[in-house]
């Protein structure tokens, strides 16, 4: 007897820096910002980009060699997520090829939403400014639910918002706790191999459906998905 076929991808959920945006450049310069605020020399844009899906506490860690542990590190971290809140969009664009993605998903019928361990406040107005928030059939923040990734829960709440079981839907990310996640969810899994992947990172380990290039890649799976669900 056959194994039953998979079924068909009716949403595309996406991790947001380092996936749906290319977050990093006004995420280093918020760093940088703090830094010359501290007395530092601004460090190189190549050794913070990989740092961009990890979030400010691996950003600081970079910027200031210390851990949460730190006496500092609170009013450090604070002081650069004002930083960042005030250049949220300035340089942030997203990734070359997702804005026809986009297109081509909506003009197929397709669900797609956002899946991040950013908070709230800052995911909300960084979609508003570039005009996806009111596009996305779910948004599914860091701190929407009690836990972030790699816990399934957030990924299994956009599913229920976008009215889709998670076995329809594919999740698209740059970090290992992403594919986690979304094996956990019993969703299928690709890596964004364009994302803040970083020299000691092995995605061919994580354990995924599939890699993708580039954004416009991810059309070519769906419709060999698609094929065989």
């Amino acid at each position: 007897m056959s194994a039953p076929s998979p079924t068909p991808i009716r949403c595309v959920l996406f991790d947001l820096d380092g996936t749906l945006l290319d977050t990093a450049p006004d995420l280093a310069g918020a760093l940088n910002a703090l830094r010359a605020e501290e007395g530092l020399a601004p460090l190189p844009y190549a050794r913070l980009r990989p740092l961009a899906s990890h979030g400010a506490a691996r950003l600081l860690a970079a910027g200031f060699d210390l851990g949460p542990q730190h006496a500092a590190f609170e009013r450090l971290r604070t002081r650069f997520l004002a930083l960042y809140r005030a250049m949220l969009a300035e340089a942030t664009v997203p990734f070359p090829g997702i804005g026809e993605l986009l297109d081509a998903l909506d003009a197929r019928g397709l669900a797609w939403g956002v899946v991040t361990n950013k908070p709230g406040w800052l995911t909300t107005p960084l979609l508003a400014a570039l005009g996806l928030a009111e596009r996305a059939a779910c948004v599914v923040a860091g701190d929407t639910l009690a836990v972030a990734k790699p816990d399934p829960a957030p990924l299994l709440h956009a599913c229920a918002l976008a009215g889709v079981p998670a076995t329809a839907c594919v999740y698209v990310g740059d970090a290992a706790r992403d594919i986690e996640a979304g094996r956990r969810a019993g969703m299928r899994t690709l890596v964004a191999r364009f994302g803040y992947i970083g020299a000691d990172d092995r995605p061919e380990d994580w354990q995924a459906d599939g890699g993708i290039d580039h954004p416009l890649e991810l059309l070519d799976w769906l419709a060999g998905a698609i094929a065989h669900g």
